[in-house]
């Protein structure tokens, strides 16, 4: 990197255009570099401790691309044990904990490992180490493998892909853990050069070499990323630690030749956005959260639509702000960070019998009603006026011409403002309803392209009436006409992933001639129908009073599917759909996970109604939106069916059908009084009436004996 010109240190900002970059790298190309000296200076790199909850969601995460879910469901997995040569063997120490020491015995097993398999001086001490987290209870130890000469490979083939990945990074952890420290030697390296404008131009290399390994020989920590400058949109590796660059072997007085020389100008990043690794790690320092909560933290976040994962980004979603600036605005105290932690330190008090639970919860609801009571009597305009204020930048963005973000661009004089409809949710409405009806979704911005193309006329039909593009508050939409009176123009909704912005003409009047008419039914008669709706493209057949639906794969096909093509699909779907559950089709198999492990059965991936769920022994549980049904593995899908039978959901544990018929059957003649008396005083006859009990059903035979109980205590 340039440092000097002419033995004037270059500061930022000192090269001020592009021109002067351009001129500089001119006079460096093909010149001679010599270097000039050479600074050394050995540093170490010590180990780090073993997994905790958090670190190992955060390097999961990193390294594997886990979710704090996906990896605790893992982890619960290989903790209970896996078949290994006929026996069921827990692999790892239990993984709910925050503690980093590790037992003496496990710590002289690692460290026999590591001498047998890299040598003593991998591990010239035994290592202890303590816990830095807030709140840390360190009532467990940390996580590693109940026998570290269980080596990742010789277990390999008894694991699944997804248990061996983790199973290798918690191994590789607990033994790089009691490894050596590693040995560098950072090296800066100042390197002169004449220029060919006769100026002298003073560079500086630097970079590292490794000396010796150490615990990096077995394992090294992922890597989260850091605000950092950016060239033209690619990352920029000049800010990057010193130790991550490898120089080769150089000496005063070398000579050098350039491969490149480029001249780049560079912007700063903002900080990523959290990810699941991130915002784990942020949690455990500002003390909020345990190690139980962090995955069940993130998957609410994700289910409840409060934020969408993208590039494995947490990204918060409008519902999401929504939420948050009504409790910034009107509870504060509760969701600021030091709230958390300090409710946290009281309850470590609780359990450690130092403070009374009772006044805990006292003064809490003391103030939480307080609370309550100040906005209670507040008015919905209220309400909404402060979250308008705290949500302006995100939903009322500046337009960059002075003009007011809030005014609405359909009557002009009216202030926009958010609107809650309890059946829709949030969206952005005119203050001047009904006179003004302008309406749009609150995730669309004032200058985002569907608002800037509100109005925009695509044409004019043979009737002479204009096709316009809209917006509202269920998204944009296109229009024939104008309203006349008490009658609507007709319109269509622009079906998502359709750019409003790139619609023509042609396609909004294929939207407006919808729904549309297919052709009759060859053999059933009656029009069928092509149409969009909520779900999507579908057609359309009613006959005899019945209506059949039926799903189209695209919109293409919702204006080139023709009657054959039609009458197919119907036929198709009656027979996999019908009325009766006993006339539907198999559910399509999106993975196979073959058979239970302890159970046995299938346990099958499948594509429902309503989207993918796993099915074993009649037991459904729902695959989470935010996680794609073709990766799940068997041990997500386990813990899937467990929480689903846990809710009270499947039909697990119902008894089967015969079961029932044994009780009721001694129960069956006590269908009055007088059987019943006859029963007791006479064997043969009880006997005797155990013959009915087996031709009728015997699910009558329950109630008609419960009846009849009643019936002889009343008369008693």
């Amino acid at each position: 990197r340039l440092v000097s010109i002419d033995g004037a240190v270059l500061k930022k900002l000192d090269i001020k255009d592009e021109a002067t970059a351009t001129a500089i790298r001119k006079a460096l190309i093909g010149r001679d570099f010599r270097v000039a000296s050479i600074e050394k200076k050995a540093t170490k790199r010590n180990p780090y401790p073993p997994f905790t909850t958090s670190t190992l969601q955060m390097d999961a995460s990193r390294k594997l691309g886990f979710s704090a879910k996906q990896t605790m469901q893992i982890a619960q997995r290989l903790y209970e044990g896996v078949d290994i040569g006929g026996e069921t063997v827990g692999l790892i120490t239990y993984m709910r904990t925050d503690g980093v020491q590790i037992v003496p015995e496990a710590v002289s097993q690692i460290r026999d490992v590591i001498s047998a398999e890299y040598g003593k001086n991998y591990t010239p001490f035994a290592r202890e180490y303590k816990t830095k987290a807030k709140n840390a209870q360190e009532a467990h130890e940390a996580i590693r493998p109940t026998d570290p000469r269980r080596k990742p490979d010789q277990v390999r083939k008894h694991l699944e892909k997804d248990q061996a990945a983790l199973y290798d990074l918690i191994w590789k952890r607990a033994i790089a853990s009691q490894m050596a420290a590693a040995d560098i030697e950072q090296t800066a390296a100042e390197i002169e050069a004449k220029g060919s404008d006769g100026k002298n131009y003073g560079l500086r290399a630097n970079g590292s070499v490794m000396m010796f390994d150490g615990f990096l020989r077995v394992y090294e920590e992922g890597r989260d990323d850091r605000v950092r400058t950016i060239e033209k949109g690619k990352d920029d590796t000049s800010d990057e630690d010193d130790d991550n660059r490898r120089l080769p072997a150089l000496a005063v007085g070398d000579h050098l030749k350039d491969k490149e020389v480029s001249a780049d100008q560079h912007f700063t990043q903002p900080p990523p956005r959290f990810s699941e690794a991130t915002l784990v790690k942020r949690m455990e320092e500002l003390g909020i959260g345990r190690p139980s909560t962090y995955a069940s933290t993130m998957a609410v976040l994700v289910d409840r639509d409060y934020v969408r994962i993208e590039k494995k980004r947490l990204v918060p979603e409008d519902k999401g702000r929504l939420v948050i600036a009504f409790l910034e605005s009107f509870f504060r105290r509760y969701v600021e960070y030091d709230f958390t932690a300090d409710l946290e330190e009281k309850l470590d008090l609780i359990s450690n019998d130092e403070l009374a639970y009772k006044e805990v919860l006292r003064d809490f609801w003391r103030d939480f009603m307080a609370a309550v009571g100040e906005i209670k009597d507040l008015r919905v305009g209220d309400v909404l006026e402060a979250l308008n204020e705290m949500l302006g930048p995100h939903v009322f963005p500046d337009k960059g011409d002075g003009s007011d973000p809030r005014l609405c661009p359909k009557c002009g004089n009216g202030r926009l403002s958010l609107k809650i409809s309890g059946k829709y949710g949030a969206f952005i409405g005119c203050g001047n309803y009904p006179d003004c009806n302008y309406t749009r979704q609150l995730t669309q911005t004032a200058d985002g392209d569907a608002a800037a193309l509100d109005g925009k006329i695509l044409g004019y039909d043979d009737n002479g009436l204009a096709v316009t593009l809209r917006t509202g508050r269920f998204g944009p939409y296109v229009q024939l006409g104008e309203a006349e009176g008490d009658e609507k123009p007709k319109r269509s909704s622009i079906p998502k992933g359709v750019d409003a912005a790139t619609l023509d003409f042609d396609k909004a009047m294929q939207l407006l001639s919808l729904p549309r008419d297919v052709g009759s039914h060859p053999d059933e008669g009656g029009m069928i129908t092509a149409g969009l709706g909520r779900f999507g493209p579908f057609i359309l057949h009613e006959h005899d009073g019945a209506k059949t639906y039926v799903n189209l794969e695209s919109l293409e096909d919702l204006f080139t599917i023709g009657l054959n093509r039609a009458v197919t699909l119907i036929a198709e779907k009656r027979a996999g759909g019908g009325k009766s559950r006993f006339q539907r089709g198999a559910p399509k198999v999106v993975k196979d996970l073959g058979a239970h492990p302890s159970e046995g059965g299938p346990v099958q991936v499948l594509e429902g109604r309503y989207g993918p769920y796993v099915s074993h022994n009649k037991v459904n549980a729902t695959v989470p939106r935010a996680k794609d049904p073709t990766s799940l593995t068997m041990d997500e899908a386990l813990a899937l069916l467990a929480e689903r039978i846990a809710n009270g959901g499947g039909k697990k544990g119902k008894p089967a059908r015969g079961a029932k018929a044994k009780p009721a059957k001694s129960e069956k003649p006590s269908k009055s009084d007088k059987p019943a008396k006859a029963a007791k005083s006479d064997a043969p006859k009880s006997s005797a009436a155990k013959a009915p009990a087996a031709k009728a059903p015997a699910k009558k035979s329950a109630p008609a004996s419960a009846g009849s109980k009643k019936l002889a205590k009343a008369k008693a």
